[in-house]
């Protein structure tokens, strides 16, 4: 280094601000560097993958948003159950929920479902091989 001059910089604490659009610039100390060697252009594609887009910001506590005085703070969510916790639905049945078994029942109404025949049937309508009307009539020959 001639004079004293050139390399790597240390910014000053806290970083500088960094100027608007084409004038901004890194501001964490760690500027674009040249990849040397490699195939022909990688060196320049690797400086605009550096220089392309902004470094990510970290939050800090002073920038987390506080409570205003007379504001609540949004609770905090339920920490989750570990796998292998005791019930805390001892007298509810397993099968609570299902459509079958002891218990209430799905919360959303089941649709009744019709007849496979008639649903394939719908279908065979649109098909050219012939392979849904053959499932068809299978179907309606077993009573599905």
């Amino acid at each position: 280094m001639a004079e004293g001059r050139g390399g790597y910089r240390q910014p000053s604490n806290p970083a500088p601000v960094s100027g608007p659009g084409s004038l901004s610039q890194r501001t964490d100390g760690q500027g674009a560097r040249y990849m040397a060697g490699g195939e022909y252009g990688e060196g320049q594609e690797m400086m605009d993958l550096q220089t392309s887009a902004p470094m990510a910001k970290t939050e800090t506590a002073a920038a987390r948003p506080r409570a205003r005085a007379g504001r609540q703070a949004a609770p905090e969510m339920a920490r989750p159950t570990p796998l292998f916790a005791p019930s805390e639905r001892p007298d509810e049945p397993i099968t609570a929920g299902a459509p079958f078994g002891p218990g209430p029942g799905p919360a959303t109404p089941q649709r009744p479902r019709g007849r496979l025949a008639e649903t394939l049937s719908k279908l065979a309508a649109e098909d050219d091989s012939g392979t849904l009307a053959a499932w068809m009539r299978m179907a309606e020959s077993r009573g599905w």
